[in-house]
């Protein structure tokens, strides 16, 4: 009988978590849902729009500090800030180097927190190896295409290393990701990817789409939410495992 309590205590406390995480989740929808109103079609460089655009990847900064802590500034909540400063940094074209920088240093610390305890570190099967060298190939595949591309630019001299820079660093970050085997995490890794890709092959004159903002935007929100919820929900089954464990002993 205590089994089958513990068992119905476990089904309420993780259907009441969902409540409350859906609740945080209200202030990311409805700022993507102010964004797609306000900011679709273009709207003129300002630090309302830089505002406006920041606010969904902030409101995921706050959901993971307030279920991961303090620690978290070094890795998951740090990178979605850091996500959010480029966010802004990319309102103004010139501001294009400074944004990527700070997206490249939020890889990093998205990398660092994928490396933290909580997460997996069964050995990597063949199939995962796999994914590994597809991300890989197609990093270094997507660069060497766009290289005589970022050569046309003005600032092809600072751009060719640098964005060969930030491909390293989103495909770690991919690999990282990877290697937690959390469905979400990959998934939004794989996104993050996509969603770059897109702005580097619309910004550099390589393709043109007709609706290249609501795609490069759609998929960056996702793949931010997914990473965070992702980071979440490790925590949240870890402290349950804590928890187990501690009832056990």
């Amino acid at each position: 009988m205590d089994i089958l309590e513990t068992s119905e205590y476990d089904r309420r406390k993780r259907r009441n978590t969902s409540c409350v995480l859906f609740f945080y989740l209200l202030p990311f929808f409805a700022s993507c849902t102010i964004y797609f109103y306000l900011w679709i079609p273009d709207s003129a460089p300002s630090l309302m729009a830089a505002g406006i655009k920041a606010a969904p990847v902030l409101s995921l900064a706050l959901l993971v500090f307030i279920y991961n802590g303090g620690w978290s500034l070094l890795g998951m909540t740090g990178g979605l800030l850091l996500s959010a400063g480029g966010d802004c940094c990319l309102i103004w074209p010139q501001l294009f180097i400074p944004g990527m920088g700070c997206f490249a240093l939020a890889h990093m610390l998205y990398a660092i927190s994928f490396l933290s305890s909580g997460y997996s570190k069964a050995s990597s099967s063949s199939s995962v190896f796999i994914l590994y060298l597809l991300l890989w190939s197609i990093g270094g595949g997507m660069y060497v295409y766009l290289v005589p591309f970022l050569r046309l630019d003005p600032d092809g001299d600072i751009l060719v290393p640098a964005i060969g820079g930030y491909v390293l660093l989103i495909v770690i970050m991919a690999t990282m990701a990877t290697r937690t085997r959390r469905p979400l995490l990959v998934l939004g890794s794989v996104i993050f990817m996509a969603s770059d890709l897109t702005i580097a092959l619309t910004k550099f004159n390589v393709v043109d789409l007709e609706y290249k903002k609501h795609i490069i935007m759609i998929t960056y929100y996702l793949a931010q939410l997914m990473i965070a919820l992702g980071d979440v929900k490790t925590k949240m089954e870890v402290d349950a495992d804590d928890f187990h464990k501690w009832k056990r002993s």
